[in-house]
């Protein structure tokens, strides 16, 4: 981990605070307008934090208060419980972001869509794979986002977190991270909060990339369910012993399974699961790894729903699914 220059103690970033910091703390504000599932209860405390300064006020607020606190980005990939969060959610909304070179700097709070746009305006080639999904840098990173065969780990250069309980920030080289698949060393420290993120692009062609994000936003609209509320890919790919389950899925799709992995939403379909409904929550008929809320979905529908297909995919195949969406509120 770099330390040195990349630590600024909490003394230090406090001499901040001294400018006076007015935050909007609001009292139960519905999740389901920030969450792109449409679902969820009230936070308690609720509140949109647009720098670290903010951000360090926002938590120390929370301790203060004796409150637990979620941080929260774009709202994708995310499900509320019916009953809210009894603590402070912390909308992370800091946007700064800085193109040098072939080098991108950008705040956890930048729309991945914006990240995608720019750096492609640029000539600049690493992420446009990430065209057309929803959240944010720090989102994306925190979860190791990806798509055909692309992740977000593979462009990420260092990362600026705040420690919470160390009360200051640091930088994690890539190395650090432990990227894995939809993972990473931050999915599994809660006290470590990501601030901004360095990119490292390779130089393209601003006329290719914009046309291939243009392709593969048209790709997802082909095949991604619209119009209904959704996490996104709610099951992560699993990883498969069944080799009659693999051969058929080899001989459907014409192509070589990856490492022994499946697509969840393949292997949900071949469970004959497509359209399967509890309560305002279906399985999508075009994507077997979307679960969307077709309107007045609880989270209790939605848990419902993830553990039968779950059951189902076991007793059938032996196959186990995990979850990628995160739950909040439990």
């Amino acid at each position: 981990m770099a330390r040195g220059c990349g630590i600024i103690q909490y003394r230090q970033i406090k001499q901040v605070l001294l400018i006076f910091i007015m935050l909007n703390i609001q009292e139960n504000v519905p999740l389901s307008k920030f969450t792109t599932f449409r679902i969820g209860g009230p936070a308690k405390f609720f509140v949109v934090v647009s720098n670290e300064a903010e951000l360090l006020e926002a938590l120390k607020y929370a301790e203060n208060q004796g409150l637990d606190f979620f941080v929260m980005g774009g709202g994708s990939n995310v499900l509320v419980s019916d009953q809210g969060f009894n603590g402070l959610v912390i909308k992370l909304s800091n946007a700064e972001f800085l193109i040098d070179g072939l080098s991108v700097e950008a705040g956890a709070g930048v729309p991945l869509a914006k990240l995608v746009r720019e750096t492609g305006a640029k000539g600049l080639a690493g992420v446009e794979w990430a065209a057309g999904i929803p959240g944010t840098v720090g989102g994306a990173v925190r979860g190791n986002a990806g798509a055909f065969s692309r992740t977000t780990g593979e462009s990420v250069k260092s990362v600026r977190v705040y420690d919470v309980a160390e009360k200051k920030v640091e930088d994690y080289s890539a190395s650090d991270c432990a990227f894995g698949y939809r993972d990473s060393h931050f999915k599994h420290d809660k006290k470590l909060i990501i601030l901004s993120v360095k990119f490292e692009f390779t130089l393209g062609s601003q006329e290719e990339l914009e046309q291939k994000s243009r392709e593969i936003i048209q790709k997802r609209v082909s095949i991604h369910p619209h119009g209904m509320g959704s996490a996104g890919s709610f099951f992560m790919n699993p990883t498969v012993e069944n080799q009659e389950l693999i051969q058929e899925f080899e001989n459907q799709k014409q192509t070589k399974a990856r490492g022994n992995k499946l697509p969840a939403g393949w292997v949900i379909e071949y469970a004959g699961l497509k359209g399967k409904k509890m309560g305002g929550a279906i399985i999508s008929e075009t994507h077997g790894d979307f679960i969307l809320n077709t309107g007045g979905a609880t989270a209790s529908d939605v848990i419902m729903l993830e553990s039968f297909v779950k059951q189902q995919v076991r007793d059938r195949f032996g196959v186990q699914l995990q979850r990628e969406v995160e739950y909040i509120g439990f």
